[in-house]
């Protein structure tokens, strides 16, 4: 790794963001997370985890931007919108910049590229279980106990959404195999959409259970906001743990991605 190969990630990393600010995919505080990330993905990981990187960041973006008014009446439960600040960026991606160091500081080992990979695939289904999700025409049901919830809830999860997930984990597993030798090409590819899937169902696992979710005492309704809701009353905790919100949860969705696909071509 070259210090012309880092500095132009930086600032490749830096024009995507400055883009993707302009086009109101990120806020201000997102733009700045967003350059950092991508310079170091970019600069250490070279063209392979920028693939990836990139296909997660644009698919989930477009995701997240259509059909904007059928996901307007659950906003409400959403502790953030579909532009996404500096915790939405580092809860996505902070784990992909870390491994990127190691790969630099490893450069043998294929370790960081495997994690990194599963690690995307588990945040990108997640992304897009979330926002294909909510269309479903079946309520969804708690990953928990089965029972029926309203749209948009932490934890709910749906056929639509769950073949959504599928579909996420898979592209980034296929764009992952392409880079691979041929041997291991579908061993990896499968084995990275299983990671993917398996961080995205973590993810509604504690969504449903330690994930901290607040009560709108004006609304009567279960949120994600705090310390306000979108009426502007003050939200109190329902259930969970208070520090554990949803950037923290899909930080944890990114993690178990990427170790259980890391497991998965261990034992495989």
């Amino acid at each position: 790794m070259s210090g012309v190969q880092l500095l132009s990630g930086f600032i490749l990393g830096i024009v995507i963001a400055a883009l993707a600010w302009r086009a109101g995919a990120l806020s201000g505080s997102g733009a700045v997370a967003a350059a950092g990330v991508g310079g170091l993905v970019f600069g250490l990981g070279g063209f392979p985890w920028a693939t990836l990187l990139l296909a997660f960041f644009i698919s989930s973006s477009a995701f997240s931007r259509a059909f904007k008014g059928r996901k307007t009446l659950m906003n409400e439960k959403f502790a953030k919108g579909s532009r996404r600040d500096w915790g939405q960026v580092l809860a996505n991606g902070g784990l992909g910049a870390l491994l990127a160091i190691c790969q630099a500081l490893f450069p043998e080992q294929d370790w960081p590229w495997i994690a990194f990979a599963g690690g995307m695939a588990a945040v990108n289904a997640d992304t897009w279980a979330t926002e294909i999700g909510v269309l479903s025409a079946s309520p969804p049901r708690l990953v928990t106990t089965g029972r029926v919830v309203e749209r948009g809830t932490s934890g709910g999860v749906t056929a639509l959404g769950s073949l959504a997930a599928l579909a996420g984990a898979v592209l980034i597993g296929g764009l992952a195999a392409l880079f691979s030798s041929p041997v291991n090409t579908i061993a990896l590819g499968v084995a990275i959409g299983i990671g993917g899937l398996g961080g995205t169902f973590f993810d509604s696992f504690l969504g449903a259970t330690i994930q901290a979710i607040y009560t709108c005492p004006a609304c009567q309704k279960e949120t994600e906001r705090h310390p306000y809701h979108g009426c502007g009353a003050q939200t109190s905790l329902q259930r969970g743990w208070r520090w554990l919100n949803n950037d923290w949860v899909n930080f944890a969705c990114s993690l178990a991605g990427a170790a259980l696909t890391s497991a998965v071509v261990w034992l495989h």
